[in-house]
């Protein structure tokens, strides 16, 4: 009997997981950068043209506090003087709301905005999001967007503890490349 039910429940999250819906298409390199406007952990707000003229990476992750999230966060604060120094400004989003942001960047002494898209329609627009029907999260993607809001590269595949430093690596390729 317990077998019966072990299967069951591995039968409904796998055909949960296989009609989970990723909302959007991912922008693509070249391509303008899709607008936004969200709130930070203090309230303020953020839109895209903010970061007109500097290089903006920004990264979407699944939930504030959990340790793929902490990782990455943590790495790009402990890199974020490197990516000053290269033009660029770190912003970080989740569906998770403002308060839960607050508590996360005290915790961890996070020195840039996390945006709180708790509708999801930024993450939607980035291609980002993934709902499972019961909730919504997203994706740990980022968009490394040039000066003149372009989508400058695209990272699906992100390795939390040496995330940063690849953004750094390309942002160094790409800055001279801009200056040839």
């Amino acid at each position: 009997m317990k077998w019966l039910i072990l299967f069951g429940l591995f039968a409904a999250a796998g055909w949960l997981w296989s009609h989970a819906v990723s909302a959007g298409e991912l922008p693509q390199v070249g391509t303008a950068a899709p607008d936004f406007s969200l709130m930070d952990q203090d309230g303020k707000p953020h839109q895209l043209k903010d970061f007109a003229g500097k290089w903006l990476v920004l990264y979407f992750y699944p939930k504030d506090d959990t340790p793929g999230c902490t990782q990455e966060a943590c790495a790009f604060r402990d890199d974020l003087s490197r990516l000053t120094q290269l033009g660029a400004q770190v912003v970080g989003v989740s569906v998770d709301d403002g308060a839960s942001h607050a508590e996360f960047a005290r915790k961890y002494h996070l020195p840039f905005p996390l945006l709180a898209d708790q509708s999801a329609a930024v993450a939607a627009r980035y291609g980002a999001l993934t709902d499972l029907v019961v909730f919504k999260f997203a994706r740990r993607y980022t968009f490394l967007i040039d000066p003149q809001g372009r989508i400058a590269k695209v990272y699906q595949k992100v390795e939390t503890s040496k995330h940063s430093t690849e953004i750094i690596k390309d942002l160094q390729q790409l800055t001279v490349r801009g200056q040839e």
